[in-house]
């Protein structure tokens, strides 16, 4: 079983890293932009088709306001690319929003960074691998009806990727990557030139469709809440951002300047793309209904309506249908891949958290690839339970997502400014200062335009699904502050010992318990005697007269010097009697200690363990509790164990394990079935 479970994880994991390693897992640029960026940059396959959505409430005529709509989006993401390139190169120990918000606000305004920032983590995961299925689902019929399968299944691949590592999940991610960036600005390039060199027309596949609005004419108050419920969906567009700033430790020196470098990059490149659908969108008259069975009243009876990037590809690229593939199969990838900015930012973040004792301190600890292997299994199954509930439906997790992006937005911004108030109180040079008070000019701009998100973000979403997220964060920050208090608990009673001096017990009161005379019981009392205890006595309970019976005739026969007491238990029960009789040494002695020594089992299979020593486990479960008691497990090694123990010593090492030190220096060969031997040709002892 033990082999079986080693060979299955080293076949998806690959070979563990050493530790001195770490430093080889750091990221290039080329490799970092893939890898943590991935996310801002697909969201562009589904925010303009988010935007034409929620404008077809009120019918075609309402598209006039997608590129607005576009422009204003593409200055909060101007705004908050710049905001981020000062936060990077001020703060890259990886806390990124978290650490900003904890250092210039407090730590009750870090948590709520926090934990907006773990929510939307899952939230990026789930959204992006529903878009995908939605993606691959117009060109696949089988992907569209099995899209709950699908996002399940790709969330496993990816946290399989993700647990290898994050510099070796960067290189699988990046050929992808980058295939979606070339074929978008392809598509984008060839359709301006088709429209206004080649002056050919270029019509979606639904540009003759008729979109009926729905309900009573939209106008005044309902139009511009409407275009401001569009401009939030999106919004989704700048989601990933702040990702690159809790990546920024897996940079390559210079850290700060190498992820500002990237986050500029990824900036020009989702900003061209995201433009680039919305003018494609608007030439080609495509047509985008939130509920088209409803609204397009002419459309063809079997009629499925296709992705924004399926239409504006078959548009483009009419009667080339590689191409059409191509812009398909990528964008549906890159969107499974866009969850990896999430596998990569949420375990850091969670690191970080765990060793502020925020969270638990396993989330802190580096898996065998040196990869925060219990974040990413946190993170997909969250993602899972999402995709599930939700039915991979993007319109729906789409009205939960970004609220807790924008939160952390705008605290960073806010706290980046108290920052540049700090250093400049303190700081005399010229040049500097022009610097710092750029630096907080574009931080201003930046919190300004956040904050003005968040307000609509909440006005127009909080009903269709973001009061979800609320209720989601305010769980995180309460169970935060939970854990915190009681690691600071702990920690208090353990500094006890720095205040009151330790007094030693005045006997050592041992006891062995005793089931029935055999190997395992004498090997206890042996021990328990080497201990050189005060009192040593031996105990039983009695549940069935004839076999306690026995087991005094064979102790008297045996002559044994330790007393044997047998504790009465009418109700046939055997933990409650030995606390009660320990709890009665401990009451007439309170100065003493009691040491209990129980014999148990070693066993070679786990199948075994559920035969054996249960009556051991829930003793010791039950006096571990008890004050003034140790408890020892006094181990018996039956036949299983030792061949499976024999087993062990005469593997051969892997190729190189030796050289690595993963090898002891001394190999045990196997000798002819008497027993193993070492080196030097002694017998082991316990043969």
């Amino acid at each position: 079983m033990s082999k079986f479970t080693t060979a299955a994880k080293r076949l998806v994991l690959g070979r563990p890293f050493r530790s001195d390693r770490l430093s080889h897992t750091l990221l290039p640029k080329r490799i970092a932009l893939p890898v943590f960026a991935s996310d801002p940059m697909s969201s562009v396959a589904y925010a303009p088709e988010e935007i034409l959505l929620m404008l077809s409430i009120a019918g075609a005529s309402a598209y006039v306001f997608s590129p607005w709509i576009g422009l204003v989006v593409v200055l909060v993401m101007v705004a908050v690319v710049a905001s981020y390139r000062q936060n990077v190169q001020a703060y890259t120990s990886g806390g990124g929003d978290y650490e900003v918000a904890t250092v210039n606000h407090g730590q009750k305004w870090g948590l709520v960074v926090g934990s907006a920032l773990l929510v939307d983590y899952v939230l990026t995961v789930a959204v992006s691998i529903a878009a995908a299925a939605a993606n691959i689902g117009s060109a696949v019929p089988f992907v569209a009806t099995h899209k709950v399968e699908f996002a399940v299944a790709a969330i496993l691949l990816l946290t399989a990727a993700n647990l290898r590592g994050v510099r070796e999940s960067g290189k699988t991610f990046a050929i992808p990557s980058y295939a979606f960036v070339v074929g978008i600005l392809g598509m984008i390039i060839w359709g301006a030139i088709r429209v206004f060199v080649l002056d050919e027309e270029v019509r979606a596949e639904s540009a003759d469709l008729i979109l009926q609005e729905e309900g009573a004419h939209l106008a005044g108050f309902g139009l511009v809440f409407l275009v401001l419920r569009a401009f939030s969906s999106g919004s989704a567009a700048l989601t990933g951002v702040e990702a690159i700033s809790n990546g920024v430790p897996a940079f390559r020196k210079p850290k700060g300047r190498n992820a500002a470098t990237t986050l500029l990059m990824m900036g020009v490149l989702a900003i061209t793309m995201f433009l680039g659908l919305l003018f494609l969108a608007r030439v080609t008259g495509a047509v985008m209904a939130e509920h088209p069975e409803t609204q397009l009243v002419n459309a063809p009876e079997g009629y499925e309506q296709k992705t924004l990037v399926a239409q504006l590809a078959n548009a483009v690229f009419t009667g080339f249908s590689p191409a059409v593939w191509f812009i398909i199969f990528f964008t549906g990838l890159i969107l499974v891949l866009a969850a990896n900015t999430a596998f990569n930012g949420f375990p850091v973040l969670g690191s970080i958290l765990a060793q502020d004792r925020h969270l638990p301190r396993q989330l802190h600890t580096r898996g065998d690839r040196l990869a925060f292997s219990n974040g990413i299994l946190f993170l997909a199954g969250f993602a899972i339970l999402l995709v599930i509930v939700f039915e991979a439906e993007v319109t729906q997790l789409i009205q939960l997502y970004i609220v807790g992006v924008f939160v952390s937005f705008t605290l960073s911004q806010s706290g980046m400014i108290r920052h540049w108030n700090r250093l400049l109180a303190t700081e005399a040079d010229p040049d500097a200062r022009r610097r710092m008070r750029r630096s907080q000019a574009i931080n201003s701009f930046g919190l300004f335009m956040t904050a003005s998100v968040l307000v609509i973000v909440l006005v127009t979403k909080f009903l269709a699904g973001a009061w979800i997220s609320i209720v989601a964060m305010a769980a995180i920050f309460w169970l935060m502050t939970a854990i915190r208090k009681h690691y600071d608990r702990v920690a208090e009673e353990l500094r006890d010992v720095d205040r009151k001096p330790a007094v030693l017990p005045s006997r050592n009161h041992a006891i062995v318990l005793v089931s029935t005379l055999h190997r395992p019981t004498l090997r206890a009392l042996a021990y328990a005697k080497a201990t050189r205890p005060d009192v040593l006595e031996a105990v039983t309970v009695n549940v069935d007269d004839v076999d306690t019976k026995k087991l005094v005739e064979n102790w008297e026969k045996h002559g044994f010097s330790i007393p044997l007491k047998v504790v009465e238990s009418p109700y046939r029960e055997i933990t409650k009697p030995v606390l009660d009789y320990v709890r009665r040494v401990r009451g007439d002695n309170p100065r003493d200690v009691v040491t209990i020594f129980i014999p148990e089992y070693v066993v070679g299979h786990w199948w075994e363990q559920l035969l054996h020593n249960q009556s051991a486990l829930r003793l010791k479960g039950r006096l571990l509790f008890e004050s003034g008691v140790m408890v020892t497990s006094v181990p018996w090694q039956l036949e299983s164990s030792k061949l499976r123990s024999r087993k062990a010593k005469v593997e051969r090492p892997a190729a190189g394990d030796v050289r690595r030190g993963l090898y002891g220096a001394r190999r045990i060969s196997g000798s002819n079935g008497r027993g193993a031997k070492d080196p030097n040709g002694a017998k082991d002892p316990e043969r």
